[in-house]
């Protein structure tokens, strides 16, 4: 095998897939790279058995040539060393070969490396698959659903479901909904066109999946394939192919937690109340949830407070656009709050109370698709 690539393409390729390699892996060759080179370009290829990612780089694409002198052929490539070499060659162009033997040549300017390679025949195959559950979605529109509930899910594995996110697809909408069972976080997209015969519900995506995915993605207004089996997700763009696996188990039914009535209705500015729950949480780092206060007073004002008996307190007034229905003290973590509003990208938020150990819930004003939900914190 052999080609001369240029770096820089090659460099993306190696950080987009060594997401998916870890070094603790309990089959010893995934601890390492595949590279392929055919006549149409170079394939890299990382897995830990529970993501496995492909990047192809093109041959040749929009008349620039990325890839030439091509001789056809395949290597496992030591993940640890590979990325810092080719990170630190001095020219834009590579030159790799791979003998006989295994050893593989890199070349660049009057650098030259030798690593000892392994056999490729030996890599797993990733799985082709076969389904009819496909769709295809814009990337920029996946990229916010991802962004906009996958901080919510949990990071304890004594409930393994919620460490991932539930994609669910109904009446022509995809939802993704996350829930650590502290706080639920869920958007919603219309597909009218191409959801009109799919229907899934318990489709639970690793958290730690689509976090990845998501840096990988650049923001586009192309689209990104979507393939769903049993126990497996497909994302595929272009020259990418995200093989993810699903969690087992059934997701809580979370609708019955989102209240149908509420008791106090605040509309609010996004920002300004984000700010004054972080300054208040300044003070209220001793206990371990932040906790913090909120407090309606007359005419649409509210107070956000926090107080830690050994550090100090904090007190400050933010004025509602409106706030309506009954007074009401709540205490909650200063975390979850801050968390919810940074992926709201409105300016003015619709916040609902049931009542002060009831969820309450936070929409962006005029728009249904986002919805975030947080518990309480009882602090008597």
């Amino acid at each position: 095998m052999k080609f001369t690539i240029q770096r820089d393409q090659l460099m993306e390729s190696i950080q987009d897939v060594m997401k998916a390699i870890s070094s603790r892996t309990t089959i010893p060759i995934l601890t390492g790279m595949k590279v392929e080179a055919t006549e149409h370009g170079v394939k890299l290829t990382g897995s830990d058995s529970d993501i496995s990612i492909e990047s192809f780089i093109p041959k040749e694409e929009d008349g620039i040539v990325y890839v030439e002198n091509i001789q056809p052929g395949s290597i496992v490539l030591q993940a640890k060393y590979f990325p810092d070499i080719v990170r630190k060659l001095p020219q834009q162009t590579v030159e790799l070969e791979v003998d006989d033997h295994l050893n593989v040549g890199i070349r660049s300017g009057s650098a030259e490396f030798n690593l000892n390679g392994q056999d490729a025949e030996e890599y797993p195959h990733l799985p082709q698959l076969q389904t009819e559950q496909s769709f295809e979605v814009p990337i920029d529109l996946l990229k916010d659903l991802i962004r906009q509930t996958v901080f919510a899910v949990s990071t304890s594995e004594t409930r393994p479901i919620l460490t991932g996110v539930n994609m669910m697809v109904e009446n022509s909408e995809l939802y993704f909904v996350a829930t650590d069972s502290h706080r639920l976080a869920s958007r919603k997209i219309p597909m009218q066109e191409q959801l009109q015969n799919l229907s899934f519900n318990n489709i639970v995506v690793p958290g730690k999946s689509l976090t990845e995915l998501n840096k990988i993605l650049d923001d586009s207004q192309e689209t990104i394939e979507i393939s769903v089996t049993e126990n497996q997700i497909l994302f595929r763009t272009q020259h990418l192919y995200f093989l993810s696996r699903l969690l087992d188990g059934n997701y809580p039914e979370t609708s019955r937690l989102i209240p149908d009535q509420s008791k106090t209705i605040m509309h609010i500015d996004t920002k300004e109340l984000l700010q004054s729950i972080d300054r208040a949480a300044l003070l209220a780092k001793e206990n371990r949830n932040s906790v913090v206060k909120l407090t309606t007073k007359t005419d649409n004002h509210i107070e956000i407070t926090s107080n830690s008996p050994e550090v100090g307190k904090v007190v400050e007034e933010v004025e509602a656009e409106s706030l309506e229905g009954e007074e009401l003290k709540i205490s909650f973590s200063a975390k979850y709050m801050m968390d919810a509003l940074k992926v709201i990208d409105t300016e003015k938020v619709n916040i609902q109370f049931t009542g002060a150990m009831r969820p309450f819930l936070i929409r962006p004003i005029d728009n249904d698709q986002i919805l975030q939900l947080i518990l309480p914190v009882r602090t008597y």
